[in-house]
């Protein structure tokens, strides 16, 4: 009997009639794989823009969608050259930049499979994803990247996008640059002119287009099977529901070895609009004002960082910038909740958001290039309360929901119907239920074959029938969207009974502090719930401006009894909005922010709680010691 045989059908929980007949009219001039809907785009908007990228000194370089085409084609049959077959594996290791999204599509016209690494990946990680994944070829950014593979015996060629093959242990020509490659795509295309054309078209809609791997909060990563067919789907379901317009210019510098960064990249194709490329997070605020985006997608970390920054600088100037900030944000929260109620301000309130408005809102909406219709959030959740202080000033973040095994776009806020605290509805094609404990599941195109070579795996979230078990907690709002609560496994069951959702807690801590950059709520099997605190370098600057402590180092500021009183405060704060078994009655503030680097945050920053909770796990003892 099939798992989900007692899960109550949320069927109010679903995408629009007219969203769901244009998606319909769509599947019926579908391309039958992510290759051909990329050559269908190149003969369709040839001289329109299609991707720029920043070479790291601020320069940028733009490419039309007919040179991309070209690019992609070389790289293609340069492939086919060295021996690439139907499915084989192609992995990449890069941070995001436009060479990587040529390779990829290269890949893809040559009928492979890409294989996704992160660059951030350990040895050990890549050598597991490289040797798991069966991958015969390798695109890798430079030569850290490349020493990593050694070891991995199944490679027969390695391409080096930057550096060159005379600074590589390997030995003879199994090394090449890019432009290596591109050079013999260019010679094979010679002597075979339809060498690319053919290949394309032979793809087929369930062929394998990508092997993701997991970055994972805990274990080994997992090969998510993602087929031509699922990204296709995302790119339609993301027009039928009005969500890109050919019109736009995408900031794209999430990683494109995630799939959210995929899914945007299959609508960008879809629809024809620009990507503007540059993996560098610490360039976003910089590069903004220049690229001046439409659209932009980030982790809710993004935005609650601006969030607290813009917050944390005004607080410190005080005075009549501050006194006129706190109005012109009280004004913008009070249209926002009419605007959510579908009204207008109208009156005096009218008067008031138009001076808020040129006083305060429009600086801070120039930061982002002026131009932004919307943000995208996602892979964690985003507090309401930074999506609605978002909206006050102007700018609306549409917060998203999906998985990896999902190709990631599963369901969204649209921009003319969204509730803050929720994911939104589904994309046009995918069904939602929510099992009797609470489990969301998941059916539709967009949903993964299966993990790579784990058939048990699979089974255990695969159900017979199609469903995948997501692991996530949620319900439908009176609204009829979807609402995560957290990660069924995270659910804390005190000693006591009681059951405790972290991330809830979190997320709202996150919204109260502008110091905090995370909080790990603890207490599984304890006698109350504590937490570890990691401060924000930025905003701790900020506040060692305003206290008279500039000078001091960031570990002394994040452990002095003066940082510790002030976090007290806001703990405090937070407690008041909890029930009293939630409340949190110990905490620790750490003497560093938690990073991927380290490996406490995955490359999509979202939290490996129990890395950090056996990293920290004496302090955590030690709160409930007699």
């Amino acid at each position: 009997m099939d798992a989900t045989a007692s899960a109550t059908t949320a069927a109010h929980c679903r995408a629009s009639d007219a969203e769901e007949a244009a998606f319909a009219k769509l599947q019926e001039t579908a391309p039958h794989s992510l290759a051909a809907m990329f050559m269908d785009r190149v003969a369709q908007s040839p001289t329109r823009e299609a991707l720029r990228g920043n070479d790291g000194t601020g320069h940028w370089t733009s490419y039309t969608w007919a040179e991309t085409g070209a690019i992609v084609s070389e790289i293609a049959a340069g492939l086919l050259a060295v021996g690439l077959a139907p499915e084989d594996r192609v992995a990449i290791a890069s941070g995001t930049r436009v060479e990587w999204i040529m390779s990829d599509l290269g890949i893809l016209c040559a009928g492979g499979a890409t294989t996704t690494v992160y660059p951030t990946s350990t040895i050990e990680d890549v050598r597991h994803i490289v040797t798991d994944s069966g991958s015969r070829f390798a695109i890798v950014e430079n030569l850290h990247q490349l020493a990593k593979l050694e070891g991995t015996g199944t490679l027969e060629r390695i391409v080096l996008i930057d550096g060159t093959p005379d600074d590589a242990a390997r030995p003879g020509d199994s090394v090449l640059t890019l432009a290596d490659l591109r050079q013999l795509g260019r010679s094979h295309l010679a002597a075979h002119p339809d060498a690319v054309k053919d290949a394309t078209a032979g793809v087929k809609p369930h062929q394998l287009a990508t092997l993701i791997y997991t970055s994972g909060t805990t274990g080994r990563p997992k090969g998510v099977r993602l087929s031509h067919s699922s990204w296709v789907y995302e790119g339609l379901a993301t027009i039928a529901i009005g969500l890109v317009d050919e019109a736009d210019v995408g900031y794209l510098w999430l990683p494109m070895s995630h799939s959210f960064g995929k899914t945007l990249l299959s609508s960008a194709i879809a629809v024809g609009h620009a990507g503007v490329v540059d993996g560098a997070v610490d360039r976003i605020i910089v590069n903004l004002p220049e690229v001046r985006p439409t659209t932009m997608a980030g982790a809710p970390r993004i935005f609650e960082k601006v969030y607290a920054g813009v917050v944390a600088r005004v607080n410190a100037e005080g005075g009549a910038k501050l006194r006129i900030f706190n109005w012109a944000i009280d004004v913008g929260r009070r249209v926002s909740r009419l605007k959510q109620q579908g009204r207008q301000p109208n009156g005096l309130l009218a008067v008031q958001h138009r001076l808020a408005d040129r006083l305060v809102f429009s600086t801070i909406r120039e930061r982002f290039g002026g131009r932004i219709r919307f943000f995208i959030s996602g892979s964690a959740a985003l507090s309401g309360e930074v999506a609605e202080w978002f909206h006050a000033v102007g700018m609306l973040v549409l917060e998203g929901y999906g998985l990896t095994e999902s190709a990631a776009g599963t369901f969204v806020n649209r921009p003319d119907n969204y509730e803050f605290g929720t994911v939104g509805q589904p994309m046009p094609g995918t069904s939602v239920k929510i099992a009797d404990d609470g489990e969301i599941l998941l059916k539709g195109p967009g949903i993964m074959q299966g993990y790579h070579h784990l058939d048990a795996a699979t089974a255990e979230v695969l159900t017979e029938h199609g469903w995948l078990r997501t692991g996530d907690v949620g319900h439908i709002t009176a609204k009829g969207n979807l609402k995560i609560t957290d990660r069924k496994k995270d659910l804390i069951k005190t000693s006591g009974g009681k059951y405790v959702a972290p991330q809830v807690i979190e997320t709202e801590f996150k919204a109260i502090c502008p110091l905090a950059s995370q909080i790990i709520v603890h207490g599984e099997g304890r006698k109350f719930v504590s937490a570890l605190v990691a401060l924000d370098p930025d905003a701790v600057k900020v506040w060692a401006q305003k206290v008279g402590r500039a000078d001091a180092a960031y570990a002394e500021l994040a452990t002095s009894p003066q940082m510790r009183s002030t976090v007290e405060g806001y703990i405090e704060q937070l407690n008041s909005r909890l029930g009293k078994w939630e409340t949190i009655k110990k905490f620790e503030i750490l003497d560093r922010d938690l990073t991927v680097e380290a490996g406490q945050l995955t490359p999509s920053l979202k939290l490996k709680r129990r890395v950090v909770e056996q990293e920290y796990a004496e302090v955590l003892d030690s709160f409930y010691r007699e």
